[in-house]
């Protein structure tokens, strides 16, 4: 059986949402977390190994509400469990990390914390997001019958706003072959009716946007890596500057270094960006489980 793995990126705490551990928060029937959906819907797309990459110091509480769960899921499916620590202190020795500096260095850098288990293509998630099914098929399909490419999901726009507050995405150009030409990050994307703007420039409600789901291959771990050294040659002392996956992949992009495959979706994200968002999140869910998308007790049917 081919091996494709899920990451799963759960070592931040989000500054936005107020305090607290915004991964591990209920949202739908028996505690469930948005993490189990995704990756319920990825082992149901096929998906064979799942990759935690969390903090130390949030270990005991993350196993606690998902963890030790999911293995014990995953055990029953003949699926593989890691997990993997993003630490502020795992840089390279040429380096040494400011005093000043309380974060890790950002999404590529705790993607790095893979690169010891990882040697088969992957996809990459956000912990706290809700991608949806066909996002999970669209990405297993591609990754099993692609060796060595790499791929995106793209999201529309007008499916991944929130309605309290500003957000920051990824608006993406794509060639006529649905190929990722460039990111350009945005900030304070904000719905004003039926229109959507940053600052004072409107922008179209179809855009194709980011939301750090990424098809790549073992061998990227390594280009990861280069990048990453690279990085911190420049930005080691720069306390507030984080190594992110989406920049670096921007700059591989206009490099001519790679290509990215765009796989479109009409699924709808949502997540829990603010803290006002966990209502509107829980009736998400509760919506697809009235419209059987999910059963309230999740992974019964793949059980048994």
């Amino acid at each position: 059986m081919t091996k494709i793995s899920l990451v799963i990126m759960a070592a931040g705490i989000g500054s936005r949402f107020g305090g607290g551990i915004k991964q591990l928060e209920p949202v739908g029937p028996n505690g469930k977390i948005i993490m189990d959906y995704s990756i319920y819907d990825a082992i149901k797309s096929g998906f064979n190994k799942i990759i935690f990459i969390i903090r130390k110091d949030i270990e005991k509480d993350f196993k606690e509400v998902i963890g030790n769960r999911i293995e014990k899921i995953c055990k029953k499916l003949n699926v593989e469990v890691h997990y993997v620590y993003q630490e502020l202190e795992n840089i390279p020795s040429d380096f040494k990390v400011p005093k000043e500096r309380k974060k890790p260095w950002g999404t590529g850098h705790a993607v790095l914390a893979c690169k010891d288990i990882i040697d088969e293509p992957f996809a990459v998630i956000n912990a706290d997001d809700y991608y949806g099914k066909n996002s999970f098929k669209n990405m297993y399909e591609f990754l099993s019958k692609n060796n060595n490419k790499f791929c995106m999901v793209g999201f529309k726009l007008k499916n991944t706003l929130s309605d309290n507050g500003g957000v920051t995405r990824g608006i993406c150009q794509v060639d006529k072959n649905d190929y990722l030409t460039e990111i350009i990050e945005t900030s304070d994307i904000t719905k004003i009716g039926e229109k959507v703007f940053a600052e004072e420039n409107e922008i179209d409600i179809n855009s194709n946007v980011s939301m750090n789901m990424w098809g790549l291959t073992p061998e990227f771990i390594n280009t990861l890596e280069q990048g990453f050294i690279e990085f911190l040659e420049k930005e080691v002392n720069n306390i507030k500057s984080e190594y992110l996956l989406p920049i670096f992949i921007g700059e591989l992009l206009k490099e001519n270094r790679i290509k990215v495959k765009v796989l479109e979706t009409k699924d709808k994200w949502f997540g829990v960006t603010y803290k006002e968002d966990k209502e509107l999140v829980k009736n998400s869910f509760k919506g697809l489980i009235e419209r059987g998308e999910y059963q309230e007790n999740l992974f019964e049917d793949i059980l048994n």
